[in-house]
């Protein structure tokens, strides 16, 4: 039987996507949620791989997917060590350092480890990653953060950044390498990344606490202040981590994490809901005017990317304060399993070089 087929995974904290591809052609697409109830057990996000290769596993049959056709398998990156862009095959050493969560727990995590799970009983199929969120192609200076103990980490949505970022170069008929452009990606984090010709040189680390706030980010807060909170008392380092990461930004001011909700509280005469949104956009357009001075002005593009890039009303504000600097173009949500599935229909059929990944 000839293998022809890739399979995409990209979970999610409650919920695992998945694609099956025919070269470039997508034949099923499926998000499976889980309940809380399925999920809240397990400690650690590792712990629920078994669950989770088993529903991709029966919804899989459920669709009549014979596997004997799957080429390759291309799991969403997670936090493993810093790497350069590109596709990796899954090794000893990643699934080690995702399993031991060496960079922090996420559900990207599970992406390579599920990969390598599917691939386990079949004959001459490999797993890979594509662009996970460590993609660190950061200059010297970008590291630097003010102080010596701390050094700017490049964690972004390196996949989906990228992924955009080819598809506006191909629409002008150019090569991604040969183009400067600023990309922002705004979800429930957001992340805005300076490329030049193919290397995001600079980016705000969208998980720790870096750049605008988001629906679930606080994004760069005040050190001083912070720094006062944190040794106040009232709170753990646990519920301070969640403070930066999960329950701040849009979800801390108004108690939802939905922009979308959020949006309607402000159509229907909320001020307090519209300043927090317009906050958001006022952020994103001051890191986008950060990024320019990082590519010294010469921007061919501004992209808007990501979920809140639906919202005419944050794009049109963001549009309002940097369409001065260079053309905005607004690519909508995020097509990550296309992005998985086509890097590895490409490697597959040896379009681009496959990377060992050594940590």
């Amino acid at each position: 039987m000839s293998k022809k087929l890739i399979l995409a995974i990209n979970p999610g904290s409650t919920s695992t996507k998945f694609a099956v591809y025919d070269g470039t052609e997508q034949v099923l697409e499926k998000t499976l949620r889980h309940d809380t109830r399925d999920i809240e057990g397990f400690s650690r996000m590792t712990d629920q791989l078994l669950f989770r290769h088993r529903v991709i596993m029966e919804a899989l049959a459920a669709a009549g997917i014979d596997l004997q056709s799957v080429a390759a398998v291309v799991g969403r990156g997670g936090l493993v060590n810093p790497i350069e862009s590109g596709i990796y095959e899954v090794n000893d050493l990643m699934k080690k350092h995702l399993s031991e969560a060496v960079n922090g727990e996420h559900a990207s995590n599970l992406g390579a480890l599920l990969a390598d799970m599917i691939v386990a009983p079949l004959a001459d199929v490999k797993a890979y990653i594509v662009d996970p969120v460590v993609v660190d192609e950061l200059e010297p200076v970008a590291r630097l953060s003010g102080h010596p103990l701390i050094s700017r980490r490049s964690i972004f949505h390196a996949l989906n950044q990228k992924a955009v970022a080819r598809i506006y170069a191909a629409s002008v008929g150019k090569e991604y390498e040969d183009l400067n452009l600023i990309v922002a990606h705004m979800g429930g984090g957001i992340s805005v990344g300076a490329h030049r010709r193919g290397r995001v040189v600079d980016v705000n680390n969208a998980l720790n606490g870096d750049g605008p706030y988001a629906p679930e980010r606080s994004g760069g807060l005040p050190a001083w202040q912070l720094a006062e909170l944190c040794f106040s008392g009232s709170y753990q380092a646990s519920e301070m981590k969640a403070m930066l990461a999960g329950k701040g930004g849009i979800v801390a001011y108004l108690g939802m994490n939905s922009h979308m909700e959020a949006s309607k509280r402000a159509e229907e005469g909320d001020d307090f809901a519209a300043l927090v949104l317009h906050g958001c956009s006022y952020q994103v357009a001051k890191e986008i005017g950060a990024m320019s001075a990082v590519l010294a002005g010469a921007v061919d593009c501004i992209i808007l990317t990501g979920g809140l890039a639906y919202d005419t009303t944050h794009v049109e504000s963001i549009k309002r304060m940097v369409s001065h600097l260079a053309p905005v173009f607004v690519y909508p949500g995020e097509d990550e399993l296309k992005a998985l599935a086509f890097n590895g229909y490409m490697a597959i059929s040896g379009r681009i070089a496959v990377r060992e990944y050594l940590g």
